[in-house]
């Protein structure tokens, strides 16, 4: 396989990056309610992640995405806690180690950032990845933390950093 690029999200990344994220919720049907599937900022990600705090790393082969994940300090988490968010990958990119790249930047900008754990939502229709933040080291919570507003998520795990 050739070179693919890792790079920080720009504003032209926006409708592909939308496309990618409600392909793979409805692929595994988990495109209901409570989900990014219908959150206004997944169209709009280039804007959501100039927040202070966040970044988004996108995967990019010959100027084709494949996909990306990122950190944002979402609303309502604990001093010093990011949320690893919108880990997505196009089929064809998947099993060929990328998910788990684009995890450990993530992860690293988190630490340089200074915050000391990690959280995230997911759901039970995404069992794959589950498996893989398992590896990270990523633990299971009872409940949710923070206001992320995705109640259709009914996983949560966090990992110290």
């Amino acid at each position: 396989m050739q070179s693919v690029h890792i790079r920080s999200i720009e504003p032209a990344d926006n409708p592909a990056l939308a496309i990618i994220i409600r392909h793979t919720l409805a692929e595994f049907g988990a495109n209901h309610p409570g989900t990014v599937y219908y959150d206004s900022s997944t169209d709009a990600l280039y804007d959501l992640f100039q927040t202070p705090g966040s970044t988004y790393f996108v995967a990019e082969l010959n100027g084709k995405l494949l996909g990306g994940a990122g950190i944002f300090p979402s609303d309502g988490l604990p001093t010093g806690t990011c949320e690893l968010v919108k880990m997505y990958l196009l089929p064809e990119a998947r099993g060929l180690g990328l998910g788990k790249l684009l995890i450990e930047k993530s992860l690293d900008f988190a630490r340089a950032t200074g915050y000391q754990q990690v959280y995230l939502e997911t759901m039970p229709e995404l069992r794959k990845a589950v498996s893989v933040y398992e590896k990270f080291g990523f633990g299971y919570l009872d409940g949710p933390m923070g206001n992320t507003g995705h109640f259709g998520c009914d996983i949560w795990m966090l990992k110290k950093l």
